[in-house]
């Protein structure tokens, strides 16, 4: 009896050894990537195209951006509105008059 169970025994360990080569074989063919251990990887993410590209593609390019004279009009505008906020007194206090400084009782 051991000697049939020992070849029991061959036949499968041969049966694998077939069956891992020609799982070897397919993922060379195939491209894809062995993981027999069953662990987690990344493999998943990183095939996947990347979408930055696309994304900025679908957003269309702002000129106000680059163009200086589109820049300087608003501080312009910016200026304008804080130098009224100051003349009704409502702009931001001298440094060291906030809030904060009242708090304190200097």
């Amino acid at each position: 009896m051991s000697v049939s169970s020992s070849l029991g025994s061959l036949k499968n360990v041969l049966a694998e050894a077939a069956k891992r080569g020609v799982t070897e074989a397919r993922a060379r063919i195939f491209g894809h990537v062995l993981n027999p251990a069953g662990q987690r990887s990344p493999h998943k993410i990183l095939r996947k195209k990347l979408i930055g590209d696309k994304v900025a593609a679908w957003y269309p390019y702002d000129i106000n951006k680059d163009d200086p004279l589109v820049m300087a009009r608003r501080e312009q505008e910016r200026l304008n509105k804080l130098e009224m906020l100051k003349r009704r007194g409502k702009g931001p206090p001298k440094k060291g008059q906030g809030k904060r400084a009242k708090k304190s009782g200097r």
